[in-house]
């Protein structure tokens, strides 16, 4: 029987590179996103079974439509991928947009994977949460409500992941904490990086490694790695406002 490997957010970036390496390695993909036609270009491209699956997730109906879906198939592997941010000043910022933000980035990600460990809980499996780099920071000025939905995911999987280690479950639970990576997120979030991004091939393959090693918190890339160790020896408020004059570049203030 086919195991398969569930992507959310699969249309492009992170989502696809992890839906190209997990296919790579044997397994049936099942892809989630609103772009159906992008789903179906990547589609073409693997070389194990693919199922689609096109959904809003800002919406709980469309994760609970999805976790009935998944019923029927083997799931080995489920990857909570969707996700963006936005970068603005918080009394300027589209309220529209950050509880949408709020929605896909905390609430979707939160609901699909109870669904989703209750689905692996028999015959084992790993559970990817996608959160960044900003959820290991103190906070996030002029980004504040994308750094805290990465807050949320990262401590969210440490708990989660120690209650399976205890449990002593088959399914295994990490956070893929990447810093910039070159995809259309900075388009969306409206911000260019001011550091170097890594590739989202790069991020993927390392990340799905660290993922089978049953490694908790993976940080790709040796210079993320380095800034989050020094990180950890500044007082928060100092961290803060280094945090506020990276975004204050990106927004060109």
């Amino acid at each position: 029987m086919t195991r398969y490997a569930v992507v959310t957010g699969a249309s492009s970036g992170i989502g696809a590179e992890l839906a190209k390496e997990l296919s790579g390695r044997g397994l049936g993909v099942i892809l989630v996103a609103r772009r159906e036609e992008r789903l179906r270009e990547l589609a073409s491209g693997l070389g194990t079974p693919v199922e689609i699956f096109t959904a809003d997730l800002s919406r709980r109906s469309e994760c609970e439509r999805l976790g009935e879906f998944l019923r029927s198939y083997n799931v080995a592997v489920f990857v909570n991928n969707a996700g963006f941010g936005d970068c603005s000043a918080f009394l300027e910022g589209d309220v529209e947009k950050e509880m949408q933000m709020i929605d896909v980035n905390v609430r979707a990600l939160h609901l699909l994977s109870k669904i989703a460990i209750k689905q692996m809980s028999a015959n084992g499996g790993y559970l990817l949460n996608v959160g960044s780099c900003a959820g290991l920071m103190a906070a996030g000025p002029y980004m504040a409500t994308y750094y805290a939905t990465k807050a949320y995911v990262v401590s969210f999987t440490q708990a989660i992941a120690e209650e399976l280690a205890e449990a002593k479950s088959k399914v295994h639970a990490s956070v893929l904490c990447p810093g910039p990576v070159n995809t259309e997120f900075n388009k969306v979030a409206n911000v260019e990086f001011s550091l170097p991004g890594i590739s989202a091939r790069f991020c993927a393959k390392y990340a799905v490694c660290h993922m089978l090693r049953q490694d908790v918190v993976i940080v790709p890339g040796v210079l993320m790695k380095v800034g989050m160790l020094l990180g950890k020896f500044l007082p928060r408020s100092l961290y803060t406002k280094i945090a506020a004059h990276q975004q204050k570049k990106k927004l060109g203030m």
